[in-house]
């Protein structure tokens, strides 16, 4: 059979597929996904597909395709479609059958070999060496909402804009919380969407990032404490078990009251320095994992409450200062700023991705040491970028060796208020 026929046939196939998965899934959970998801949850996050589902799932001759030949199409569809929405396609083949999953997930490269993002777990993953990924946040005032996307800008993306990851601000007594999420309508804490959080002190100076998820390289995993306190009957497979402390940010307190950008520092315990040495690498998670720990001690029912399960005994203050790996973690530090006379402000050179003056607008370079063995270059090289461009609309720019995930909950930071620093 002629390729472009199989491609035809195979896209009639996904069309009809999706046809049945609208019907029967979406027309359920229709509140639970977005147009602009990223990737189907089930696809990534189920290890293998229901047994409900065979009856799509063993599409006769399409789940029997000899190897050589599946592999040959999924790496051709790979490679022409290397932008959204045109991408879903890649996506469409992992969603036939456990078969097309396997050799979709060996074809598709890491953001950091290929510059894409393709599955949710590239949100997890570090971003490309040679350029960065261009993104840009939407504020949502009215429902503290802040929308990652995928594209240069609203304006310039339009339709092809991809929705990658989205927060919700939420106002405590003593600190303020941004839960992250894969959709922008789901921020429960007991989702499959949820992906971590970032938590602020009470004067919006220091945060701390968690991962819903352990770190990826052992070393690191084995030093970080999961602290969750979550509802005995949310307790299954499918939720993701702890908060493992991955970063912290500091903000340098402004006593003096002077005028100037913030200073930060991010301390990112999750990656070591050596992974921007020559020849290092940073962890790369390839899926995602349950970390759910099967010890856990019920606590005393009090005031009518619903009993909880305990998966640390550790108090969240206390957790910060146990993250502590036999290696040097990577330290990020905001880049000096230049003052410009005839503006009479304070300037950084953007590459026109920003254009409107704000105390936000920041870019991160690493912090190093002499004895760390950093070349000038890297150190001088912009990690991470972000500022804004509109009305509550900015740009996050982020390259290796942070991830989709890491760098959007660093801006989040931003966003929160800091009386004693500004």
């Amino acid at each position: 059979m002629p390729f472009k026929s199989i491609v035809r046939e195979f896209r009639e196939m996904r069309e009809g597929i999706g046809n049945i998965s609208r019907r029967g899934v979406e027309g359920r959970h229709s509140h639970r996904r977005t147009k602009s998801h990223i990737a189907p949850e089930r696809s990534s996050f189920s290890p293998s597909l229901p047994s409900s589902s065979s009856g799509w799932v063993h599409q006769g001759r399409w789940a029997n395709l000899p190897p050589e030949l599946l592999l040959d199409i999924i790496q051709r569809v790979e490679e022409s479609e290397t932008s959204w929405p045109a991408r879903r396609d890649v996506v469409a083949c992992a969603s036939v059958c456990r078969s097309w999953r396997e050799i979709t997930k060996e074809v598709v490269k890491t953001p950091e070999q290929c510059g894409w993002l393709t599955f949710p777990i590239s949100l997890k993953q570090p971003g490309p060496r040679d350029a960065p990924i261009q993104c840009f946040i939407k504020r949502e005032r009215a429902t503290s909402t802040y929308r990652l996307c995928l594209g240069l800008s609203p304006a310039l993306s339009g339709d092809m804009s991809k929705l990658l990851l989205a927060a919700r601000k939420v106002r405590r007594a003593t600190s303020t919380d941004f839960v992250i999420s894969l959709v922008a309508d789901d921020f429960s804490r007991g989702s499959n969407t949820y992906v971590g959080k970032l938590r602020s002190n009470f004067l919006g100076t220091k945060f701390t990032i968690y991962d819903s998820q352990p770190p990826n390289d052992p070393v690191i995993q084995t030093n970080c404490r999961p602290h969750r306190r979550i509802h005995s009957k949310q307790v299954s497979p499918r939720v993701p078990a702890g908060n493992y402390n991955v970063a912290t940010i500091s903000y340098e307190l402004n006593v003096l009251r002077t005028r100037g950008p913030r200073r930060m520092q991010c301390t990112m315990h999750s990656i070591p320095i050596s992974a921007i040495q020559e020849g290092g690498t940073a962890p790369t998670p390839t899926e995602f994992t349950n970390c759910l720990e099967e010890q856990s001690s019920p606590l005393s029912v009090s005031k009518g409450k619903k009993p909880l399960v305990e998966v640390s005994s550790t108090s969240l203050s206390e957790l910060p200062e146990l993250v502590h790996c036999s290696r040097d973690p990577l330290v990020l530090k905001n880049k000096a700023p230049r003052w410009h006379e005839q503006l009479q402000c304070w300037c950084l050179n953007f590459k026109g991705r920003v254009t409107v003056a704000s105390v936000k607008n920041f870019q991160l370079v690493a912090a190093a040491e002499p004895i760390q063995n950093i070349s000038l270059a890297e150190q001088e090289k912009v990690i991470l970028q972000f500022g804004k461009i509109g009305k509550d609309i900015f740009t996050m720019d982020y390259r290796y060796p942070l991830s989709a995930f890491q760098a959007f909950a660093i801006c989040l930071s931003s966003f929160d208020t800091k009386p004693a620093c500004e």
